[in-house]
């Protein structure tokens, strides 16, 4: 690994040419003691709020931070109400009662279903759940003493496509001018490959540093357009399914990313011998390597009809269920 200084690594947006791709144990943790010794470089005797989703990248940081700074860390867990099914109770039971960790949590899915409903736009609801995320981690530093940092589980592929236009990301530049905590973000020039490995060399759960890839919106893009209580439930129950299934088929093992998604429009359908107006399900599965590119999963049609059976005769509202087969690019992994 090269070696940073604490100013190169968190002022630059840009990964050195000179760093060693982590792909062994190894390299996993010689970057874990540089890090550790970076963040007590600039933490010091400071105290950090953490977002921590759950997903494989705040994970790292919480666990990374814990090595680092121990109990001056303090994880905020938000409930936004845009969560997988169970997932919340999860990250209670895992770094709570499991890891020990300081843990805060937070149920404000009315405070942001509010704020979302009627907007259609997908950058402008990336906005709102970035910046709401951000008042209610600057609402509770206000409760806290000595919160003077924000760990955020920034990873490189959330800088390129912000930097290029694709899409904003919560975690990149959606920091309101009057938020007066500095950035802790150790892994935001990795890659996703690599942050699981480091995952693993901190001694994570595999079934957290395998965990399914999760937006920090949520399933906000994932209930495309605007967003309503119904149809999230129905991306929400649609996805649980699509999630058990493959589990059962061991793709979960597989598969780097799978998930569902309820767009706005409906389509006529058959349900009980009577006309059903109802929404579509598309079901997305993904392979890659670093999140830059992708291409499709070849799912056997067996699977996938008996997953298109479950749903559409499970999850109300839904009446179809359609397959997407586009690679990134031209698609992103994400439709929002």
């Amino acid at each position: 690994m090269a070696d940073f200084n604490i100013a190169e690594y968190y002022q630059s947006n840009v990964r050195p040419d000179s760093m060693e791709r982590i792909t062994t144990p190894e390299l996993a943790k010689e970057f874990i003691d540089e890090q550790v010794s970076c963040i007590r470089k600039q933490v010091g005797d400071g105290k950090v709020l953490l977002a921590l989703s759950g997903g494989v990248d705040s994970s790292v940081v919480a666990a990374l931070l814990i090595k680092a700074i121990g109990k001056q860390l303090t994880c905020i867990h938000v409930n936004h109400g845009l969560m997988r099914k169970g997932e919340s109770q999860q990250v209670i039971d895992v770094f709570q009662k499991q890891l020990g960790a300081n843990l805060i949590y937070i149920d404000a899915t009315d405070r942001f279903l509010d704020l979302l409903a009627g907007v259609e736009e997908p950058e402008q609801k990336r906005k709102i759940i970035g910046g709401e995320f951000i008042k209610v981690f600057d609402e509770e530093a206000s409760k806290l003493t000595g919160i003077g940092f924000l760990g955020q589980g920034t990873i490189y592929p959330d800088i390129l496509e912000s930097k290029d236009g694709i899409k904003a990301h919560h975690n990149v530049g959606g920091l309101p001018e009057d938020v007066e905590l500095e950035l802790v973000e150790p892994v935001k020039l990795l890659y996703k490959d690599e942050v699981r490995m480091v995952g693993r060399a901190l001694g994570l759960p595999e079934s957290m540093v395998d965990r399914q890839p999760f937006p920090g919106p949520g399933l906000g893009v994932r209930c495309t357009g605007a967003i309503t209580r119904d149809r999230l439930e129905a991306v929400r129950e649609s996805d649980a399914i699509l999630r058990e299934e493959f589990a059962k088929a061991g793709l979960n093992k597989t598969v780097w990313q799978y998930f569902t998604v309820v767009p706005p429009f409906k389509a006529t359908g058959i349900k009980d011998g009577k006309r059903a107006f109802e929404w579509s399900c598309i079901i997305r599965a993904i392979n890659t390597k670093d999140a830059v590119t992708a291409t499709i999963e070849h799912v056997d049609w067996e699977l996938l009809d008996k997953i298109s059976y479950r749903i559409t005769h499970e999850v109300p509202g839904i009446n179809r269920c359609l397959y997407d087969i586009t690679a990134k690019p031209t698609g992103t992994i994400e439709f929002e």
